[in-house]
């Protein structure tokens, strides 16, 4: 199961791309809809897409589906934090941008010019 499973390996890589770019886009998608429910919850959803498709993936790991040595909990560990990074890159972007267009609002702040 664990045997030849370096933390450091080319394989821990694509584990973590793989569901970063899965939480990212997955997100995008539910924030993109008309559904307010699921655009406040684009995150948690996009990051519980992505950790079930990691999970199924290293069940098919077990079972055999793919020719693999097994389920690694490296592997898991690795889902996790492209999980994990993406949820970071996703609140900081959607801060970013809450934050600029709350400012865009406000008269009298500094480089403004406020005409009464």
């Amino acid at each position: 199961m664990e045997n030849g499973d370096d933390w450091l390996a080319a394989d821990k890589l694509y584990h973590i791309l793989f569901c970063f770019f899965i939480s990212v886009v997955s997100s995008l998608l539910a924030a993109g809809t008309r559904y307010p429910f699921l655009r406040r919850r684009s995150i948690w959803i996009g990051s519980l897409l992505s950790f079930a498709a990691g999970a199924a993936k290293e069940f098919a790991d077990e079972f055999g589906y793919f020719k693999s040595a097994g389920a690694s909990a490296k592997d898991a560990v690795a889902d996790l934090i492209g999980i994990l990074l993406a949820a970071v890159v996703l609140y900081l972007s959607n801060y970013r941008s809450t934050t600029s267009r709350a400012g865009a609002n406000r008269p009298g702040q500094p480089g403004e010019l406020d005409m009464v």
